[in-house]
């Protein structure tokens, strides 16, 4: 299954279209052959014909082959509505290494063109939202082929926002901003987000911000978005470090031993937490680890969706 290392292969890595088109045609196959097969990814480009409505739009090559009445689908019908959310502050940015493509950053960037691949084929209407202490980019849900050019600019605008020197020392607010994205999306859309989920407000902030959307009749998906080695295991070297703090620009030096334990014990109480929320809300929760690809991603999508259908 392709991950963000395997996506350097490709000479075209900034054409997000493509990249997207390949990692969902590489997790179909994987599907079929995985213990998920029997799950609906079918890509239906008519739906049944219902009796009284007019006879216009019949398929009658379709009906001829089958005879079945299907009526041929538009680009305004739409099964689904659904707004992908992502997390654009620094801590995103995490491992910052020479490649562009091995951050938190670049694997939400990536699990969200791949959606929007996977839910324009599904005929569901999609819109995007970027965000730090602030939205920066909010579209609404379209399925238009127009719409989703524009979603894959987005994407690459914001790819190429985050190798910047601006993209450093960027806060974010999450609690809030999910207030305000709760309000402001179609009802009863699914609401798909990636973040970290590191910031400094108060957690109940955040799980009241959750709880918003789902009382707005949302389905949500979170996806926590990690590279666990370090982030919940504190996994480096036995020597002094000096760690940086992407978001304030502060700078501690400490010894990792005598940390970690501490560490690690604290990481896991606070992604229970966020898990345990989740759960009580009605919330799907992801850990998404950015080192075992877009499977992970895509699975959660199409088992959210077919408890949908």
């Amino acid at each position: 299954m392709k991950t963000l290392l395997d996506i350097q292969n490709y000479s075209q890595f900034d054409n997000f279209e493509f990249i997207a088109t390949q990692i969902v045609e590489g997790f179909i196959t994987g599907l079929h052959r995985s213990p998920f097969h029997g799950f609906s990814v079918e890509f239906a480009e008519h739906r049944i014909y219902n009796t009284g409505e007019s006879t216009k739009h019949i398929d009658w090559k379709l009906f001829a082959k089958t005879d079945k009445l299907f009526v041929k689908r538009f680009e305004e019908e739409t099964n689904l509505r659904c707004q992908i959310v992502v997390d654009t502050s620094s801590s995103m940015l995490y491992p910052f290494q020479n490649s562009k493509l091995e951050s938190k950053s670049a694997f939400s960037f990536y699990s969200a063109a791949a959606l929007i691949h996977l839910l324009r084929k599904q005929r569901d209407a999609v819109g995007l939202s970027f965000f730090d202490t602030e939205i920066q980019t909010h579209t609404q849900a379209k399925l238009s082929h127009i719409h989703a050019q524009m979603l894959y600019a987005e994407l690459y605008r914001h790819f190429e926002l985050s190798q910047t020197k601006t993209a450093f020392h960027k806060k974010t607010s999450i609690a809030p901003i999910l207030h305000q994205i709760a309000e402001a999306i179609h009802t009863r859309s699914l609401v798909i987000i990636f973040s970290d989920f590191f910031e400094d407000a108060n957690q109940e902030e955040l799980f009241t911000s959750l709880q918003h959307l789902r009382h707005n009749k949302h389905e949500v998906i979170v996806f926590h978005v990690t590279e666990p080695n370090a982030e919940d295991l504190f996994d480096f070297s036995n020597r002094p470090l000096k760690i940086t703090d992407m978001e304030t620009g502060e700078k501690i030096k400490i010894h990792p031993n005598k940390v970690r334990e501490q560490y690690a014990m604290r990481m896991k109480k606070l992604n229970k937490q966020l898990s345990l929320s989740c759960a009580q809300h009605g919330i799907e929760y992801v850990k998404a680890d950015i080192n075992k690809g877009f499977y992970q991603v895509l699975l959660a999508y199409i088992i959210k969706r077919n408890k949908l259908f």
